[in-house]
């Protein structure tokens, strides 16, 4: 009965096109469940949820069922906490009218973007505030389905340094982004824009021109880093060389946003100064694959490149570095994780890395690891079920079967 009324709302949530909301009482049974990155998997497990947290966890034949819980069998589907994204941009040109979207096309887009790959959290490192704001604003009150999104608004780059790659993007779209230009200018900025909603900051440290690589003056740097850690916000840099993140050391950033496969390997002592700094790293392996291929660039140059960039992602996670999952999306357009994981596992790291850099990682890193990143009792109703298992194979961490949120269902929604 109870898989029959599940199968019943299921096609009306399809036939009227709207979000489905499940009962307060959610049960998913006999899965297989990965707590946590560092606990056993629970072969036959169940967990339990109400009012968009999680009351159990355990094996299905110990957990009892309430008598109105809607349940889901999950035989042979394996379930995970809810992935975290800490490197996208709300600046695809659909997002960037959201105001123009009806519920059910943001709702789209969001599942395209987000939730159809089973993040659950996403953090913007560069968008339009007011933009951003909106949309988090009609998730936030049940209007649209999507992840919860933490962001920084606009970024900072100094005099002349918007990014080459990004100009004639901005212009076409009628966003204004300011050059920083003084340490009055850049303090009053990070104050408006934190007063405004931001959950962080982020520095371009360097970027690119047409002429070169431009950095950001340190004193503006440090002035930025240091307004921002007064009101408890973490920032992150765009790097585009070692120079930009020399510049996020002295800077006291951290999360590098990005390796820098234009430079050499990182060395041993080199990695352990950055891990050594706390600084967290977003890879974004992809992204090398997507910008070559972009210019044309010869395959086995490609190649040379991304391998450059997983061994520093290699030297980092061996000095102890803290991974989180990043994959540039809203830059670019390659919404399918399945690379990122290969290259990540290439770089050396095992399935419990992996998924800590998409929950426990960036939930401590953020300071949310009191109710997201594990499945335990307490703990926000966040989870990705998965199609196979990830630690037989680590791209089936994109092959995602259901994503819930607070207990709902926001993928797939029809």
């Amino acid at each position: 009965m109870r898989s029959y009324r599940l199968l019943s709302l299921l096609l009306l949530c399809t036939l009227f096109s709207v979000p489905c909301a499940f009962g307060s009482d959610l049960v998913l049974v006999h899965a297989k469940i990965y707590p946590s990155p560092t606990d056993p998997p629970i072969e036959d497990g169940a967990i339990l949820t109400h009012d968009g947290r999680i009351l159990a966890v355990g094996p299905t034949a110990k957990i009892q069922i309430p008598r109105e819980a809607t349940v889901i069998d999950c035989h042979d589907l394996v379930v995970t906490a809810g992935f975290w994204n800490s490197h996208v941009h709300i600046f695809t040109p659909p997002l960037l009218r959201s105001s123009n979207l009806s519920s059910a096309e943001l709702t789209a887009q969001l599942q395209e973007i987000f939730t159809r790959w089973g993040f659950t959290t996403v953090f913007d490192i560069a968008s339009v505030l007011k933009n951003t704001n909106l949309i988090r604003h009609r998730i936030e009150t049940g209007e649209v389905q999507g992840p919860r999104i933490l962001t920084v608004g606009e970024p900072f780059w100094g005099k002349g340094g918007t990014p080459i790659y990004v100009k004639a993007y901005l212009e076409a779209n009628h966003v204004s982004i300011p050059d920083v230009e003084s340490t009055a200018q850049a303090t009053g900025r990070v104050q408006q824009q934190i007063h405004d909603g931001a959950d962080g900051i982020k520095i371009f440290a360097n970027s690119i021109e047409a002429d070169g690589i431009l950095n950001l003056p340190l004193d503006l740097a440090k002035v930025i880093v240091a307004e921002a850690h007064r009101a408890g916000k973490p920032v992150f840099a765009h790097v585009s060389n070692d120079q930009g993140i020399e510049i996020a050391l002295q800077s006291g950033v951290d999360i590098l946003a990005h390796t820098t496969p234009r430079d050499e390997l990182w060395s041993p002592a080199f990695a352990e100064r950055l891990v050594a700094a706390h600084l967290a790293l977003t890879p974004t392996l992809t992204l090398w694959d997507v910008e070559g291929r972009k210019r044309n660039v010869p395959p086995g140059q490609i190649e040379i490149g991304m391998t450059r960039a997983a061994r520093q992602l290699q030297a980092f996670s061996q000095a102890g570095g803290q991974v989180l999952f990043g994959t540039d999306i809203g830059y670019i357009d390659q919404y399918d994780t399945s690379e990122e994981f290969t290259w990540m596992s290439r770089a050396g790291l095992s399935f419990q890395q992996l998924l800590a850099s998409l929950t426990t990682n960036p939930a401590t890193r953020f300071g949310y690891a009191s109710h997201s990143g594990r499945l335990a009792p307490g703990m926000d109703a966040d989870f990705v079920v998965l199609d196979a298992d990830p630690a037989k194979d680590v791209t089936a961490l994109s092959k995602i079967h259901q994503v819930f949120r607070a207990g709902r269902l926001i993928y797939p929604l029809h």
